[in-house]
C-alpha cells in the first residue's frame, strides 16, 4: 500500500519535471528524500510526453550520483533495479532505464567501473543484447549519453557495432549512433555510409531539459565543427 503522501509526492515531482528551467527544477528535487524521489522519477520514465520521461531521466542521473556520494550500495540498488527493468523476467518493457543507466554512470566514475561493460552489452548480440526495436533507441541514447563524458570507454566491438546503426532504417536509431560515435570523438574513424551526408530526416535531441530538432545531415555536419552532443 502507497504512503498517504505518495500520490502527492508523484504529482509535485511532474510539476517540477513540467517546469521551464532545470537548475530550479534540480534544486527544488533534491529537497525531496533520497528514498521517494527514485520511485517518482522511475514512474515518469512511463509518462506519455516524452519532455516530461526525458527530464525524469535526466534527473535520476544527477540522483544516482548523488547517492553514490553518500551511500555507495543505496546507488548499487538503483543500476540494480535499472537491470531489472531490463529483463525479460521483470515483465515490463524498462522504458528510460538505459538511458537513465548512461546518465547515472556519465556522472559517476565509480559506478560506471561496475556497471559500463553492462550497458555496452545491451547493444552486443553476444552480451545482454536488446531486441525490442524501440528499446533499442533508448540503449543507443543511453550510450551516447555515457560516451559525452568518458569517450576512451568505447572498445573496437562497440565502435563497430555502433556504425551498423548507421545504416538503420530507423532515422532516429541511425541519430543516436551519430551522437554516440562523435561523443566518442571517433566519428570520422567510422565507415559512414553516403546516405548520412544527405539525409535529410528530421529528429529531436535532448539536450538536458528540452528539445530541438535537428536533420541528420546536420548531425553528421556538427564533427566538422568539433561538436559533441548532450
Amino acid at each position: 500500500m502507497k504512503k498517504p503522501h505518495g500520490r502527492k509526492t508523484k504529482q509535485k515531482v511532474g510539476k517540477i519535471l513540467a517546469g521551464s528551467h532545470r537548475e530550479t527544477a534540480m534544486e527544488m528535487l533534491m529537497q525531496i528524500p533520497d528514498e521517494q524521489l527514485v520511485g517518482h522519477l522511475f514512474s515518469h520514465f512511463y509518462h506519455k510526453n516524452d519532455l516530461v520521461k526525458f527530464r525524469s531521466i535526466a534527473a535520476m542521473g544527477a540522483l544516482g550520483s548523488r547517492m553514490a556520494q553518500k551511500n555507495m550500495e543505496k546507488a548499487r540498488i538503483v543500476l540494480r533495479r535499472i537491470m531489472w527493468n531490463l529483463n525479460d523476467e521483470s515483465g515490463g518493457i524498462g522504458w528510460g532505464s538505459p538511458e537513465a543507466m548512461g546518465e547515472i554512470l556519465g556522472q559517476s566514475p565509480e559506478l560506471a567501473l561496475e556497471f559500463k561493460s553492462i550497458l555496452f552489452s545491451y547493444l552486443d548480440p553476444d552480451g545482454n543484447y536488446i531486441e525490442h526495436e524501440m528499446l533499442q533507441r533508448g540503449v543507443l541514447w543511453g550510450i551516447g549519453t555515457y560516451l559525452k563524458l568518458s569517450p576512451r570507454d568505447l572498445n573496437e566491438k562497440i565502435k563497430g557495432l555502433l556504425s551498423g546503426y548507421l545504416h538503420s532504417f530507423d532515422p532516429v536509431k541511425k541519430g543516436y549512433a551519430i551522437r554516440a560515435l562523435i561523443n566518442a570523438k571517433c566519428f570520422d574513424c567510422s565507415i559512414v555510409p553516403e546516405n548520412i551526408v544527405t539525409d535529410n530526416h528530421r529528429i529531436d535531441l535532448f539536450n538536458g531539459w528540452n528539445f530541438y530538432t535537428i536533420r541528420i545531415l546536420d548531425m553528421a555536419l556538427a564533427w566538422e565543427n568539433h561538436k559533441i552532443f548532450a
